[in-house]
């Protein structure tokens, strides 16, 4: 095999490749940017990446062209990567000098680079050592880092707030990264990283379960030499899959042709159109899931009868919780979906623009081929803006009905507040009653309280009267009379004084206390019993 001649700005950037991406070769990257970029890495590199070696997955798809077929490696290690990537240098132990050549094949005509964690809140299955030496390998934009620190060790979803579209265009007439032609690169090229976002069910069971996962995606076009890469980082495999159908033998053979540059550019929109659909394709099933949810929850609200006597659905408070929920989800929704059509539009408006690049070499090869993409997009951005209106309309809905339970919980109240007041009512006749009937026992008992302690007196041995043998004593009779009459009317008179002391003083008590509700007067000390008992 004759030795590649690799130039010496990709051999150093490469020997330095655990730096990245301050070690990058593009001409125009600002020294202070790329600083900050190796900054958060360091400091994202913990939760991002794996620390164990046991598990490390990179699946990697190669394609060639016309007559080869594809080449698929799973990577576990960093010396397998070295062994896939042609890299068969090795440090001297003794002198720390590097032996072997960095690069000994050449690119693929299209590379494919799938990084996963299980799913988006678990580490990506990448060591950064293995990280980085892709990184500069590929000489990959630093921007790509940006989508790849929404993933990682997390107890929910990261940042799905956060969308973006990177490009960077080295043309013939301003190029910007090294030209290694022994490795199949130009320097031409274009690049782009963005992330969609799309819905999936996970559980179809009742209350079903749908999540919203985020892919990063960085595609690399060689203009000249027609060659390209994707590295896609996603929780799961399923746009791998999806990959492994598109290019595979049961796919058309235009969406595997890389014969040429422009065979090549037109493969590489049908895995733009492949994400793009993955990204819209089952939007419109969650927000009718959404729709039904909200119609179940509140269809009583609004059909459910509510006269009194009638059998009513009870609200409780955690009914305007789940109402709640459900609006952040479509508001969630709404955020995600314009993001996603944001990134579309940059998509297009990136191809589009190729058109009326001059230092574009296929534009008159590949118009067609772009002007149908673009559409297709459109089509898409269309189909995705449809639903936001819809979801849009959902938002309003389910205000409105969380408006009306909680006018149903505040009619829940007051309804309990009038048959408590019914009750207490109720419980105030029969108190009253009671209270009569009590006045009566007690005027009762002070007129016969005295007559029967004047006669239990008599009938003991402290008073006696002369036995003459007759049943009746006029004589005892009277002194029973003497003593009995007097006695009760004391007794009368003192409960009737005693009770009017009692009355005056409670009205006294009552007076200050409307005083104090007023604002008016402070309530004397010797009230407070008083107050505190009323």
């Amino acid at each position: 095999m004759s030795t590649m001649q690799i130039p010496d700005a990709f051999q150093h950037s490469y020997q330095d490749f655990e730096t990245y991406p301050r070690n990058i070769c593009n001409h125009n990257a600002y020294p202070g940017i790329l600083q900050a970029y190796a900054h958060r890495l360091d400091g994202a590199a913990s939760r991002l990446l794996t620390e164990s070696e046991a598990e490390v997955f990179v699946p990697f798809r190669d394609l060639f062209s016309a007559g080869q077929g594809p080449a698929t490696h799973n990577i576990f290690d960093d010396d397998a990567l070295k062994k896939w990537l042609g890299d068969q240098s090795s440090i001297d132990p003794i002198t720390s000098q590097r032996n072997g050549m960095i690069a000994t094949k050449v690119d693929p005509k299209c590379r494919f680079i799938f990084m996963t964690g299980g799913n988006s809140r678990k580490p990506l299955k990448v060591s950064r050592r293995m990280l980085t030496r892709i990184l500069t390998y590929h000489q990959v934009m630093p921007s790509y880092l940006d989508f790849l620190f929404v993933f990682g060790l997390s107890n929910s979803a990261r940042e799905l707030r956060f969308s973006g579209f990177r490009q960077q265009i080295s043309l013939p007439d301003r190029a910007e990264n090294p030209a290694i032609p022994g490795m199949g690169r130009s320097g031409h090229s274009l690049q782009m990283c963005y992330n969609l976002k799309g819905v999936a069910c996970i559980s179809t069971e009742k209350p079903a379960q749908w999540s919203i996962r985020q892919a990063a995606i960085h595609h690399q076009f060689d203009m000249e030499e027609g060659t390209a890469l994707w590295i896609v980082t996603k929780g799961d495999l399923e746009i791998k899959d999806r990959v492994k159908t598109l290019t595979g033998k049961d796919g058309r053979p235009e969406d595997r042709a890389f014969d040429s540059p422009e065979k090549c550019l037109k493969s590489n929109l049908a895995v733009h159109l492949l994400i793009c659909h993955w990204s819209t394709e089952d939007w419109r099933w969650y927000i009718q899931h959404l729709e039904d949810a909200i119609e179940e929850e509140t269809d009583i609200a609004i059909h459910g009868r509510r006269d009194r006597g009638e059998a009513a659905r009870v609200y409780v408070p955690s009914d305007l919780q789940t109402l709640q929920d459900y609006q952040d989800k479509i508001n969630q929704t709404i955020m995600v979906l314009e993001a996603n059509n944001d990134v579309l539009a940059s998509l297009r408006n990136f191809y589009q623009a190729l058109l009326d690049n001059r230092a574009f070499t296929l534009k008159d090869a590949c118009g067609s081929d772009i002007t149908s993409f673009t559409k297709q997009v459109d089509e898409m951005i269309h189909d995705s803006s449809m639903q936001i209106s819809r979801a849009k309309l959902l938002v309003r809905i389910t205000s409105d009905r969380k408006d009306l339970v909680v006018q149903h919980l505040q009619s829940q109240t007051t309804q309990k507040m009038e048959d408590l007041t019914t009750s207490m009512h109720s419980i105030g006749i029969g108190s009253q009653k009671e209270a009569i009937i009590m006045r009566i026992i007690t005027a009762v008992t002070l007129v016969y309280l005295p007559g029967t302690f004047v006669s239990t007196l008599f009938s003991t041995d402290v008073i006696r009267f002369p036995d003459n043998g007759e049943a009746f004593s006029q004589a005892a009779m009277f002194r029973w009379l003497q003593v009995t009459f007097p006695l009760t009317v004391l007794t009368l008179i003192v409960a009737f004084v005693v009770f009017k002391l009692a009355d005056k003083r409670r009205k006294h008590a009552l007076s200050a206390f409307q005083d104090v509700e007023m604002g008016a007067v402070q309530p004397p000390a010797d009230q407070h019993f008083f107050l505190k008992g009323s």
